[in-house]
């Protein structure tokens, strides 16, 4: 049996604002051991309910903040950019049975610890075929497609709310409970690692390959805060203004492995256009 992690900071044990997960800060690298405590309490907690393999795919930022040498030797870690699948990169293989969300948060524009959608700003709302979508419901309808169950999510208790959406059946653990988008009633490193691993290893079971699950064309709607953002999303072939106001893009896809692409594509332009300050 192979387990993926798909491994996000904002959702992680003790993680309440921007300097927590921003790379090179003091905060961020006080927040990496508590991001590599929740990630290896999963992975212990899979080895405990009989996985044989267990691959953790870095899905923050740079995608190099884990510390591999805290992890047990069993586990493998993908880390860095770019990967053609992003958060999710490894799913598309064929030999994974189960993908858990570690550390996930809810998606731009809705309530939530740090909540956005791939960028920290400039997206203000995502829409999957006319319902809000965060990164959760996003990757959980890729890592579907190629038959993989989501068994387990952890992160703020808004994110594990929002995973009934998606994945109903899998274990949820709430790391830390929403104040506001930079603060939170958070649960020591010690109980939230024993309860992550208690999770893991129950959600081992839950890790049985399905058919996979065509459901396309897909289509993604996404909102920006300024409208010279929607214009420079535009560059990607076949995203368009959209009719839900001049900050809106769309564009449709006949499978989600191909809408989380370009979406990966819109996020990247958009970036490349922010300007410091008036973004």
């Amino acid at each position: 049996m192979r387990i993926l992690i798909s491994a996000d900071m904002e959702g992680a044990t003790g993680v309440t604002w921007p300097a927590d997960v921003l790379p090179g800060t003091p905060q961020w690298e006080r927040c990496r051991a508590l991001f590599t405590s929740d990630v290896q309490a999963a992975v212990l907690g899979f080895l405990d309910g009989g996985a044989e393999e267990v691959l953790v795919n870095e899905a923050h930022w740079t995608m190099r903040n884990l510390l591999l040498e805290r992890l047990d030797e069993r586990a493998q870690l993908l880390t860095g950019r770019h990967k053609s699948l992003s958060m999710v990169e490894g799913v598309q293989h064929g030999d994974v049975d189960g993908i858990a969300f570690v550390g996930y948060h809810t998606g731009a524009g809705e309530e939530g610890v740090l909540a956005h959608t791939y960028l920290a700003n400039s997206i203000t709302g995502v829409w999957l075929d006319g319902v809000r979508a965060g990164e959760g419901l996003l990757n959980a309808r890729v890592a579907a497609e190629f038959g993989v169950p989501v068994i387990l999510v952890t992160g703020d208790d808004l994110t594990c709310e929002d995973a009934l959406r998606y994945a109903p059946g899998a274990r949820k653990v709430a790391v830390k409970d929403h104040v506001s988008r930079y603060a939170a009633v958070c649960r020591t490193p010690a109980r939230t690692a024993a309860e992550i691993r208690a999770a893991a290893r129950e959600a081992t079971a839950l890790a049985v390959r399905h058919e996979p699950v065509h459901e396309g064309p897909f289509t993604v709607e996404v909102e920006f805060d300024a409208e010279h953002l929607a214009a420079a999303a535009t560059v990607v072939p076949g995203v368009e203004r959209a009719t839900g106001g001049e900050r809106r893009v769309a564009y449709t896809s006949p499978t989600m492995y191909e809408g989380i692409r370009t979406f990966k594509a819109v996020t990247t332009i958009v970036s490349a256009a922010v300007e410091e300050s008036y973004g």
